[in-house]
């Protein structure tokens, strides 16, 4: 039998090359078909060895070397202006400090979404188009090379696009392909032997933030998203051993996960608790702050702060090329006033114990219990906090991030208070009041 990852890749391989890579703007959409796509293997994933940008603010060049011939497709976003490129899986091993700006282009970032493909997202000054695109074979000693060509152009010529019935489906179907959810939101019927109980116990969802092409806050060659992940495994792992709970978690690898995909994966198994993992960081403008901090979700933000990181947290599907945050979903057609209420109060009796039990344990931030519109949060049956479990900005608070002991004290003071809010639960639904 195929190990899961070898699944995961095949299976995002397989959606890859048969959805064809669905855009947020299609009218804007441009392939190269010149170069068959290679079969992705686990060990033989193309190798991004080097990129860079030239030119001017009039027009500018960007070059990935690699170590052999791929396909990819373009698009082109507004509002802001980006530039997208999706690829087959890429090995990128670049330099740590790759992704400055030059001329057309303020920054650009690169990753994983989804098993089998990688994305190139490029941030522009302004509105351009793609003059040319296409790839090099290697040749008189040069490696292979993607090579994009962007050209200034003014918003009304950026915009123009066909009718809007010419347009096929616009939503991007990652969640299709994202590894996270397809393999943990049921267990395979082989997984259960005939006639045995259905696994009543209850699910907990663990949502390491951030993944793949979004990196979230990084300082001193750390990066949020593996400083989560690392913590949600420990988490998992922990809670695992008690054997009362059935732990899924929204990813657990360096994949990209669209954040209304995020909260289906609880929505979609009935889960007790949604638990979301992040690591906050403060511009140096803006001073310092440490420990961690408890959020829930209420329509307005408790103070500028939880606004401002709710407002960035909010921007991670744009971080990844696609702004999904006017998206309708499934949510909107349940929003029953009576039930959300109650998940609220469940979520802020949550709240208030995970705080209860981490502060003996780990450093709190001063005002440990905030709340703000995070969109992770918005499952309306589901009881979920977001916890920034420090701050990769503060030089103390880092150290424990990276500290495989206070991992291990922060999951074990998290694990306790799961436990006991879940205990009271389950007596409650029990006991039928």
């Amino acid at each position: 039998m195929a190990s899961r990852t070898n699944q995961r890749v095949l299976l995002g391989c397989a959606l890859l090359c048969a959805a064809a890579l669905p855009y947020a703007d299609s009218s804007r959409l441009s392939a190269a078909e010149s170069q068959p796509q290679p079969s992705v293997a686990v060990a033989n994933f193309p190798i991004a060895s080097a990129a860079r940008l030239a030119g001017d603010g009039k027009q500018t060049r960007f070059i990935l070397d690699l170590d052999q011939t791929i396909s990819f497709r373009t698009a082109t976003l507004a509002d802001p202006y980006r530039v997208v490129v999706d690829v087959p899986q890429v090995n990128f091993q670049l330099a740590p400090d790759t992704g400055a700006g030059r001329g057309l282009v303020k920054a650009f970032r690169y990753g994983l979404v989804m098993p089998g493909g990688s994305r190139i997202v490029f941030d522009l000054t302004g509105p351009a188009k793609i003059a040319n695109s296409y790839v090099l074979e290697a040749a008189n000693g040069q490696p292979a090379r993607l090579v994009l060509e962007l050209e200034e152009v003014d918003r009304a010529a950026f915009v123009q696009s066909p009718a809007p019935e010419n347009r096929p489906e616009l939503r991007p179907t990652i969640a299709a392909a994202t590894p996270a959810t397809v393999p943990v939101v049921a267990p395979e019927p082989a997984q259960q032997k005939p006639g045995a109980p259905a696994d009543g116990r209850p699910v907990v969802v663990i949502d390491p933030g951030h993944g793949g092409i979004d990196n979230g806050t990084q300082s001193s060659g750390e990066s949020e998203k593996n400083l989560v992940l690392a913590f949600g495994l420990a988490l998992r792992e922990r809670l695992e051993k008690t054997s009362k709970y059935r732990v899924v978690m929204t990813r657990d690898d360096d994949t990209f996960i669209p954040l209304n995909d995020r909260t289906k994966v609880a929505r979609t198994l009935k889960a007790a608790l949604f638990v979301s993992i992040h690591a906050d960081a403060l511009p140096r403008a803006e001073g310092d702050a440490q420990g961690a901090t408890i959020y829930t979700l209420s329509d307005k933000a408790s103070d500028a702060e939880a606004e401002r990181l709710a407002d960035a947290e909010n921007r991670a599907d744009a971080i990844a090329g696609f702004n999904l945050a006017e998206e309708p979903t499934d949510v909107a057609d349940i929003l029953i006033d009576l039930t959300q209420r109650e998940t609220r109060t469940f979520s802020n009796r949550f709240a208030h114990l995970l705080m209860g039990e981490m502060k003996t344990t780990v450093r709190m931030h001063k005002h440990p219990l905030k709340s703000a519109g995070f969109r992770v949060l918005k499952a309306p049956d589901v009881p979920s906090v977001l916890v920034e479990i420090g701050y990769v900005s503060n030089k103390g608070d880092l150290e424990h991030l990276v500290s495989e002991g206070w991992r291990s004290r922060a999951v074990g003071s998290m694990a306790q208070a799961i436990d006991v809010f879940l205990a009271k639960r389950m007596a409650t639904a029990g006991s039928g009041n």
